[in-house]
């Protein structure tokens, strides 16, 4: 048996660089029982899939802490009534403590209240209070919770903050006094130097020195191990050379130590507050969801936290606020703002039947609703799960720097060696000058901006599409649709609307009455969208559609069921020519009349003979020719694919702008017509409503499921248009490109960083007078890492062109 499978994802705090990430992977992957782990660098978050039989929540946080990293979790202060001695203390201790996904837990048996730690991703508010409950107390709310992320941030920026003020304040002073010191002897000038140095750098490059001793004790290589080296030989150097202990007093690098710790800090500061807003999608998400809802029990309004509600609660929601759950209207009417879950930008009328997205805007009025998905299961919290573990994934092009990485440090090591022993030893320069090009090719090399390149840009670029009504599921779709060559579209519900009407009803020597009502008394029992129509149809004529025996279907081809001791086959082509049924020459030139103008046509036979025909035509949705025309302009080719037959399919093709169609295709084929494609070297992105397109989507290179509202169904396709607009699957592939244009540029910017400048703190332009001093070296190692996430950031703002000029309506 195949051992059960848990996913966990944790909070880490204090990454820099790449190989910081690849230690957290090494130390969690070398756990009996973990199966994957990954850690994002950009978003600062691992994701562990491990076996629960062996493992537990607290394993996984040893495993990262133990590497010299932290852990943020969310603590939550539950109010407990019915505890009246220290068992019942013990007993709600254990009962909270069971869960997967609690950290630790206080109970107080004087104050009442249970302080939880908890991992916000594995286990929500609801399943501790449940827990609680189940224990046989009384869960009263909570008192407080605080966001212990962003209290950990602030905490971290505040302490660098500080480190960066002393370490200027101290540095400058410093710079100037080892410049300008014209009463003062340099014995009295180093001895000054070192008090007031010593206690200012051991403040601020503390956190370096700790990060590269755990680095070091766990046999990895970090950049801490790197900046460590550098600040400690300038900061050694100067003690030495005060004390003329080998060195001389021209080896004073005091203020230098001081003044590059700093830039290093300063460097670290800016890359905290920058990576804290690569994912300010996910808190807007996250922000919208309701803390307490209004609901109508026994007749009355009662407001209850939000994990209260059950399922077909009624929900009152006034205007002005938002919608706490998934649900159906059952009372009023009025326009609710979805522009934060779906994208589109006006408000839409919902009234006594429309399904309504918890977290969206109510506008105008008073609404009444039925409660049909709660907590985990509600749109808003599939999509920020679905966010989250996008943003946690890897594009195959991150295995670049990945492989960079983890030869870099090594061999800047080694570059730095060897220039100190060309420059002091073969060449014939000063000791001062050698150790001075060691030092600044120790603190300038930055593989950080390298490790940082792709994961920011993946995080900002997936939430930006979140924002616009774009899931994409991961890095690996992101890389993908940059290269499609191909897109295979479904008809049904994809061009066109899905809901077709009937047009035209053809009996033959029966009244068309009677052929619709027994063809919809079959057609009651089937889902299909032409089925829906035709049963839609006989019910606004006002026929008795009664229930019938034998009901049968012949996948992709037809139905058929007994009425009234008549056997009625509804189908295509192919089902009456296995079933060797002929029709009338004079009925095929209407059949193919009917066909030639874009309608679907079902063919009906009572006990084998031909009895007639019903004509369906469905809407093209009003944005799909711009759709295919934007599409063109991408340089893809387009294909139709559909059940209908050539005739239909060639004329509906022809309206929208598609210039090859594969007619005639069952369902169960469409994932070999995505096969043969891809045979012929094509990539190829499938789009359909992932209703009978699951082998498809999963076939094609990118599956593209297109959805609305709640109907959406999340977990097919690698991308995921909420709105069901096809002019949103233009703007996929062109978030994908504009993503991918800018790691590739990142990581241009990283690599041409590192070559040019690399070389120059090695001192190669120093003939012409051209030096980094250690200290600008800091500053612009810094720099690069700023430069790679702000330009990640800068997608924040990016507007796909489809979504500049699309229209409203639909």
């Amino acid at each position: 048996m195949t051992p059960e499978k848990k996913k966990a994802e944790l909070k880490i705090s204090g990454m820099t660089c790449s190989m910081c990430s690849t230690t957290i992977e090494k130390s969690l992957a070398s756990l009996p029982g973990v199966q994957k782990a990954q850690v994002n660098l950009g978003n600062e978050i691992a994701l562990v899939e491990y076996d629960p039989t062996q493992l537990r929540l607290p394993d996984l946080e040893k495993a990262v802490t133990d590497v010299g990293y932290g852990i943020i979790n969310e603590k939550a202060i539950l109010r407990i009534g019915g505890m009246t001695c220290v068992m019942c203390e013990k007993t709600i201790t254990e009962a909270l403590s069971q869960l997967d996904g609690v950290v630790s837990v206080s109970v107080n048996l004087s104050t009442e209240k249970a302080t939880v730690t908890y991992n916000p991703r594995m286990i929500r508010l609801a399943d501790l209070k449940q827990a609680v409950e189940n224990a046989g107390y009384h869960y009263l709310g909570l008192e407080d919770e605080e966001d212990l992320a962003i209290k950990a941030r602030e905490k971290d920026l505040r302490e660098k903050r500080l480190r960066i003020y002393i370490g200027f304040l101290v540095g400058i002073p410093l710079m100037i006094l080892m410049y300008v010191h014209p009463f003062l002897s340099m014995e009295l000038v180093s001895y000054l130097s070192l008090i007031l140095s010593t206690p200012t750098f051991l403040y601020i490059s503390y956190p370096i020195f700790r990060a590269a001793y755990h680095a070091l004790r766990n046999k990895s290589l970090t950049m801490d191990v790197m900046y460590s080296m550098g600040i400690g030989v300038a900061f050694v150097a100067s003690v030495l050379g005060t004390f003329e202990v080998v060195l001389t007093h021209e080896f004073l690098f005091y203020e230098t130590a001081v003044l590059l710790a700093t830039f290093l800090m300063l460097g670290r500061y800016l890359e905290t507050k920058a990576k804290g807003r690569t994912s300010d999608a996910i808190k807007k998400l996250a922000g919208l969801q309701v803390k307490h809802a209004l609901v109508i029990r026994d007749g009355a309004e009662q407001e209850v936290p939000i994990e209260d509600v059950i399922l077909d609660d009624v929900v009152l929601v006034k205007p002005g606020e938002k919608i706490p759950v998934d649900g159906v209207v059952i009372q009023g009417e009025s326009y609710i703002d979805e522009s934060m879950v779906t994208g589109e930008p006006l408000p839409v009328m919902k009234n006594q039947g429309s399904t309504v997205i918890g977290g969206t805007l109510n506008t105008n009025s008073i609404l009444q609703i039925k409660t049909t998905k709660i907590g985990k299961d509600t749109l808003l919290a599939q999509i920020i799960r679905l966010v989250e573990e996008a943003q946690g994934s890897r594009p195959p092009v991150q295995r670049i720097a990945d492989t960079a990485v983890t030869y870099f440090i090594p061999v800047v090591l080694t570059i730095a060696l060897l220039s100190f022993l060309i420059w002091y030893f073969i060449i014939g320069s000063t000791l001062l000058f050698s150790l001075t090009a060691l030092i600044s090719i120790l603190v300038i090399a930055c593989p950080c901006a390298l490790g940082l390149a792709t994961p920011t840009a993946v995080t900002v670029g997936i939430g930006r599409g979140a924002e616009l009504g774009i899931l994409i599921k991961n890095g690996e779709a992101l890389e993908l649709s940059e290269k499609i060559t191909t897109i295979l579209f479904d008809k049904t519900g994809t061009l066109t609307k899905g809901k077709p009407e009937v047009t035209d009803i053809i009996g033959i020597d029966i009244p068309d009455n009677m052929l619709l009502e027994k063809a919809a008394r079959v057609e009651k029992n089937s889902l299909h969208p032409l089925a829906v129509a035709i049963v839609k149809r006989a019910t606004q004529q006002g026929l008795s559609l009664q229930d019938v025996r034998d009901f049968d279907t012949f996948a992709g081809k037809g139905v058929q069921a007994t009425v009234d001791e008549t056997i009625v086959l509804i189908g295509n082509r192919y089902l009456f020519k296995e079933k060797n049924i002929s029709i009338p020459l004079e009925t095929e030139e209407k059949l193919r009349s009917l066909e030639t103008k874009g309608k679907s046509v079902m063919l009906i036979a009572f006990d084998s003979r031909f009895a007639g025909l019903i004509a369906l035509a469905d809407v093209v949705k009003e944005t799909t020719p711009s759709a295919m025309e934007q599409f063109k302009d991408l340089g893809v080719q387009l294909v139709m694919i559909t059940g209908d037959n050539t005739r239909t399919a060639e004329a509906i093709a022809q309206q929208i702008g598609i210039d090859r169609v594969r007619a005639e295709v069952l369902p169960q084929d469409k994932a070999h017509e995505v096969q043969k494609l891809q045979e012929t070297g094509e990539t190829v992105a499938f789009v359909g409503d992932g209703i009978n397109d699951a082998p498809a989507l999963a076939q094609a290179n990118v599956g593209i499921a297109i959805g609305s509202g709640t109907d959406i169904a999340i977990e097919s396709g690698d991308i995921v248009l909420v709105k069901g607009d096809l002019l949103d699957g233009v703007a996929a592939i062109q978030l994908s490109r504009k993503v991918m244009s800018r790691i590739k540029q990142n990581l241009f910017w990283a690599f041409a960083y590192n070559t040019a400048l690399i070389p120059v703190a090695a001192g190669v332009l120093s003939p012409i007078g051209i030096m980094f001093r250690p200290e600008f070296a800091g500053l612009a190692m810094a720099l690069s890492s700023v430069t790679v996430i702000s330009l990640s950031l800068m997608l924040k703002n990016y507007v796909p062109p489809a979504q500049e000029v699309k229209p409203h309506g639909d």
